[in-house]
């Protein structure tokens, strides 16, 4: 069966399965079997598969088209609000600032899976197409509007640059001797 004849449903399963399998094939390499294993798994509940496949499109986020037709995605806010790997998961309110929301220090774990999902998207969405600094332009056109904690901003442009100019192995490495040895 042709990738365009199948049903909706269908090709966004593809999607999210594609997705988890390339998120898993990345912790793996880093060590990460448990997050690989359990990355995304919410996106197979009812509160964000429907929506993902009555938004489906095969080019972005079923997220943006919920988002535009709404004015908000409920899936997101159910998947943000049950995966660590999200900086907007660590989203609360700092202590000492007056109720102000902010960013929250991430586990480095956390911020290596975040990394791997952004690396992972990108590959997804592009394909063949795929170079490695599509998940850093990815980054960069949104970077002003996330609250995020300085140290994990800090990690995760160090992880996104270094792959964009020394590619996916050395930046693997790094991870493996560097930021996950610490943990």
């Amino acid at each position: 069966m042709k990738e365009w004849t199948r049903p909706k449903w269908m090709r966004h399963l593809h999607t999210i399965n594609h997705h988890k399998w390339l998120v898993m094939k990345h912790c793996f390499a880093l060590g990460l079997y448990r997050q690989g294993l359990w990355h995304d798994l919410s996106k197979y509940s009812p509160a964000e598969f429907l929506p993902g496949v009555k938004y489906y499109t095969g080019k972005s986020s079923p997220h943006n088209g919920e988002r535009a037709d709404l004015g908000y995605s409920g899936a997101w806010l159910h998947h943000k609000g049950r995966n660590k790997h999200h900086m907007e998961y660590w989203i609360d309110y700092a202590p000492g600032s007056g109720e102000k929301m902010s960013g929250m220090r991430m586990p480095e774990r956390y911020v290596v899976e975040m990394f791997c999902d952004r690396l992972a998207a990108c590959e997804n969405y592009h394909g063949k197409n795929y170079q490695d600094r599509d998940p850093y332009d990815y980054y960069m056109k949104s970077k002003d509007h996330y609250i995020i904690h300085p140290e994990t901003r800090a990690l995760l442009e160090k992880l996104l640059i270094m792959l964009k100019d020394e590619g996916k192995e050395k930046t693997f490495s790094y991870i493996r001797e560097k930021v996950l040895k610490q943990v």
